[in-house]
Formats: C-alpha cells, sequence, structure tokens
C-alpha cells in the first residue's frame, strides 16, 4: 500500500520536456543559445548553439591531462554530440542510479516492497560514506530507507543492503533491458570478493559505464521510461534530496535538482535533472539533465591531488551549463 501510494502521489509529477545529458566532462561549457516558442504557445524553447558547445567541450577536454568523454542530449531538438561516448570509464558512486533503477524495477513488477525490512548486521558495515556503518547490530531499516540513503548521502552500507537483496546480475539484466549492455555494477562497496566481474572490477573499480549510456539512462528517466513514469518520477524525488552540493546545486539559485555525484581518487562524477516553473502554472518539469561522469585521470595522476584539481573543473561545468 505505501508503495502504491508513494506511486500515485508522484504519478501527478509532470514528465520531462527538454533534456541535455552531458557526462564525463571536465570544464565548462560556453555555448550560445537562442529562445524561441513551440508552435502551441507553450513555454520557450533554448536552443543551443550545439557546434559552440562541442568547440568548448573539446577544448576543454583537450586542456585536461586525463581522458575525458562526454555526451549531450536536447531532447526538445534532438541535438546529439558527444567525445568517447562508447568508451567506457569508471563510475565510482555513480553507478547506485542503476541500482536505484533496478530497485524500482522489482518494486513495479512486485518482486520486491518498499515495506521490506532489511537487517543491519555488524558484517555488513562498511566505510566510506554514509551513516549505517555507526548504527547497532541489528538495526531494522526498510528497502526504501536503503534506497533513500544510497541515493542522497551515497551510503555504502545501504547500497550492499540493496544488492544482497535484489543481486548484482539483476541490475545488470535491467540495464540490458534499457540497451545498456556496457553499465554494469561489479560488486559490493568496499567488497571487492564479492565481484561478480573480477576483471572489470579490477580496472575499473564500483561500476563502469560509457558516456553515451549513462546520458541515456538519465534521458529515459527524465522521460518516464526507465521502469514507468510514476517509478522515475519517484527516484527524481529521491535524487533532488542528495545532500552533496559542491558541484551544480549550490549555484542553482534555490532550484532543487535531482543530482547524484561519485567521487574517488581516479574519478570525479556528477549527474544532475534540472527543473523549472512552467510560466503562468504552478506545474514543475524537467527542463535538462547533466551527467558528469570522469574525467579518468592519466596513471601518474591517480592521486588526491588529482581529485582536488578535477572538482573545481566539473563544477565550472556544470555551472556554465545550467546557464
Amino acid at each position: 500500500m505505501r508503495a502504491r501510494s508513494i506511486a500515485s502521489s508522484n504519478s501527478r509529477r509532470l514528465r520531462v520536456a527538454a533534456t541535455y545529458v552531458g557526462i564525463l566532462l571536465a570544464g565548462a561549457v560556453a555555448c550560445a543559445a537562442r529562445a524561441g516558442y513551440s508552435p502551441n504557445g507553450g513555454p520557450p524553447i533554448v536552443r543551443a548553439d550545439t557546434a559552440a558547445l562541442r568547440r568548448t567541450l573539446d577544448s576543454i577536454a583537450d586542456a585536461h591531462h586525463g581522458v575525458v568523454g562526454y555526451s549531450v542530449i536536447d531532447l526538445e531538438t534532438g541535438a546529439r554530440i558527444n567525445r568517447r561516448g562508447d568508451e567506457t570509464f569508471p563510475t565510482a558512486s555513480l553507478i547506485k542510479v542503476p541500482i536505484l533503477v533496478t530497485v524500482y524495477d522489482l518494486v513495479a513488477k512486485g518482486q520486491l516492497s518498499l515495506d521490506d525490512p532489511l537487517t543491519v548486521l555488524k558484517i555488513d558495515q562498511v566505510p566510506g560514506s554514509g551513516v549505517i556503518q555507526f548504527l547497532h547490530n541489528g538495526t531494522v531499516l526498510t528497502v526504501q530507507d536503503a534506497a533513500w540513503l544510497m541515493s542522497t548521502i551515497s551510503d555504502n552500507t545501504a547500497t550492499n543492503l540493496l544488492l544482497d537483496r535484489i543481486i548484482i546480475r539483476r541490475v545488470w539484466a535491467k540495464m540490458d533491458s534499457l540497451g545498456l549492455k556496457h553499465t554494469r555494477v561489479h560488486s559490493k562497496s568496499f567488497l571487492r570478493s564479492s565481484s561478480v566481474a573480477m576483471d572489470s572490477s579490477v580496472k575499473y573499480g564500483l561500476g563502469v559505464t560509457t558516456p553515451n549510456e549513462m546520458a541515456r539512462l538519465f534521458e529515459l528517466l527524465a522521460m518516464g521510461k526507465a521502469v514507468n513514469p510514476a517509478a522515475d518520477s519517484a527516484m527524481l524525488h529521491i535524487l533532488e534530496h542528495n545532500t552533496t552540493d559542491f558541484m551544480l546545486q549550490r549555484y542553482a539559485g534555490g532550484v532543487r535538482a535531482a543530482h547524484k555525484d561519485g567521487e574517488t581518487d581516479a574519478v570525479s562524477g556528477f549527474t544532475l535533472v534540472r527543473r523549472r516553473a512552467i510560466a503562468g502554472s504552478e506545474a514543475i518539469r524537467e527542463r535538462s539533465v547533466i551527467a558528469v561522469v570522469g574525467p579518468r585521470p592519466s596513471i601518474s595522476e591517480n592521486c588526491p591531488e588529482s581529485r582536488r584539481r578535477r572538482s573545481p573543473v566539473v563544477r565550472s561545468l556544470t555551472r556554465t551549463t545550467w546557464i
């Protein structure tokens, strides 16, 4: 009942009208845009100068010492640009979004309930992001609790509890069903021994994806086609409450944005769904999506100092793309 109530409430949220998805980017996007109006008198359409955008993104990528790829999609115009779009990159915690999508897919199929209990045992608690590692042995959470903690504070223990319940290979199967055959979670967080693809796990860490595939996943979420409109809206609602705000959210002027970050010494990542109000209406709809995964540094830059250099670049990119 709780899951159906949440789905019913969220199903009233309007779906995406336009999406920009940029993935594996490093730097600021300075792109010219022009405003137009839809034939039916709807809200204005902003059309990006994709040639200028590509030049700017490529200049940023060329200046970075690591490897940069991106994929950008404008759903209003159908324009798409990418660089290394089909090349695989580490995801860090961005792989938690495919996990979230799989959880809601299983709920939609009746194979899982958001109210199902998850008992936290000492053996389950892992370090890194999150608070569940500090809770007492025997704490009982729900699937929905774990989904929120995984998505909003990137809780690693919550992620592992969910993977134990849904099984890693089901994430693979869900991504395959969406045509995302290179988007994979390898293991539980901080538990590489649980990997189902050890060679890839050693190479990429927790997960792997391509610019085009992660862009496509967020496009599907924005369109209500990752699971279904109600479930996708519920997931975007969760991601709006992500507490990490040092990337783009800090520049959003109070506008809430569904976003997910992921960062290690080897990769910086960020994803966002931007919302806007429709003029003359109380309705809210998504205007754009910016997904940033990477950049991947060179071997000599795989260190905390490299991470500190990358984060401001990613922030600048997302800030300028927002505009």
